[in-house]
């Protein structure tokens, strides 16, 4: 009857003392020479010049996320594409209406200026 309890227990017993252990024991065991060459920012093999903390516009970070969301979305036309002469047209007016979404989508970004890169 407490079969399946005593799993999940020993479950998350295990799932959290793993991750604690593993830290505990590296932090016990490393060699930590901090020395100034160590410690300096690394940026691809070369020495940093000026400060790390750049400011971007925020416009930036818009476009990227309008980026990312389309461009995750269009990864769900590949498979589609490759089985709709299975799916039917049933599968091929779904995809106009979420092809549709996406120009919607595109198109209020666009009326609100968001992709102009000034």
């Amino acid at each position: 009857m407490l079969g399946p309890w005593v799993d999940l227990v020993v479950f998350l017993i295990a799932g959290l003392t793993f991750p604690i252990v593993n830290v505990a024991l590296s932090s016990l065991l490393r060699r930590d020479y901090p020395y100034p060459e160590k410690v300096m920012p690394y940026e691809s093999g070369e020495d940093p010049v000026g400060d790390a903390r750049v400011h971007f516009r925020v416009s930036y970070y818009i476009y990227a996320m309008l980026f990312v969301v389309f461009d995750v979305e269009m990864i769900f036309l590949f498979p589609w594409a490759v089985v709709l002469r299975e799916l039917g047209v049933f599968a091929l007016i779904e995809m106009i209406v979420f092809v549709g979404l996406l120009a919607v989508g595109l198109f209020y970004a666009y009326k609100k200026r968001v992709l102009r890169w000034v």
